[in-house]
């Protein structure tokens, strides 16, 4: 049990297929507490129902957190203290643009308020929760957040979260520098195409597992469980001498060429 003792609060949870609960499952099983978020009553029941089968000796702490909101990641860290003391580990697997952003051409399609928004969940927000929980964040402790190749490559229909995406993995570069005079470190996983609720906003999504499948190292998709396995080691102290990379875990897709 590799966190045995360690605390984990996980952020983005929205259903059974997400990578967020992948996460807190394996997780769980190698000994962490678990704290998980749910953004509105809406998604509440569904991450009740996944905190209930988790395997921890613990309570699993929930709490409300729209992430596009100060006061709900201030309120978030207080609770946090409140029950925990302190916290390890926090994983940010929350990103989102506007759907009809997702699709055609990127020119055509960007809006103002559009990019912001895509910017501000899936970039900024982890910068938040960086500075908001700073001074509970145990010495050691692991921030890592999900980024995906369309950060640096042209992928079809990604369109304004390929930006979201690149300004993130900047943002864990600097995060690892200004944290790791505190011992924190901070790392991404980009992971390669899964059918998750968020991929299900993009249009053609069938056609990029296809072309992954074709074209990986591997010659084949990568699974949720796979991504888990690397965010366990990354939180945990066998990857104390890591901070500031993006690993990827797509099974060698990010290497090939023509």
């Amino acid at each position: 049990m590799i966190l045995k003792n360690k605390k984990a609060l996980i952020i983005g949870v929205a259903s059974k297929r997400s990578i967020a609960t992948s996460i807190a499952e394996i997780f769980a099983k190698n000994g962490a507490s678990i704290a998980l978020t749910y953004q509105n009553d809406k998604l509440k029941s569904r991450v009740e129902d996944i905190a209930s089968v988790l395997e921890t000796s613990e309570e699993v702490l929930l709490h409300p957190c729209d992430l596009s909101i100060d006061d709900d990641i201030r309120n978030l860290k207080l609770d946090i203290k409140d029950k925990w003391g302190n916290v390890d580990i926090i994983i940010h697997s929350a990103a989102f643009a506007p759907r009809e952003l997702l699709n055609g051409d990127y020119v055509d399609n960007i809006t103002r308020d559009g990019f912001q928004i895509a910017h501000d969940i899936s970039s900024y927000s982890f910068t938040a929760l960086a500075k908001e929980f700073r001074d509970i964040i145990s010495p050691c402790g692991s921030m890592l957040t999900l980024t995906y190749l369309g950060s640096e490559r042209v992928i079809k229909n990604y369109n304004v979260m390929g930006l979201a995406k690149a300004s993130l993995e900047a943002n864990v570069r600097y995060m690892s520098h200004s944290l790791g005079n505190d011992n924190i470190r901070v790392n991404a996983v980009s992971a390669g195409p899964i059918k998750t609720l968020a991929a299900a906003g993009i249009s053609g999504f069938n056609e990029i597992l296809k072309h992954v499948e074709d074209k990986a190292a591997l010659k084949r998709n990568i699974t949720l469980e796979e991504v888990a396995n690397t965010a366990l080691f990354l939180a945990s102290d066998q990857s104390s001498g890591i901070s500031g990379q993006v690993i990827y875990v797509d099974g060698g897709f990010n290497i090939s060429g023509v």
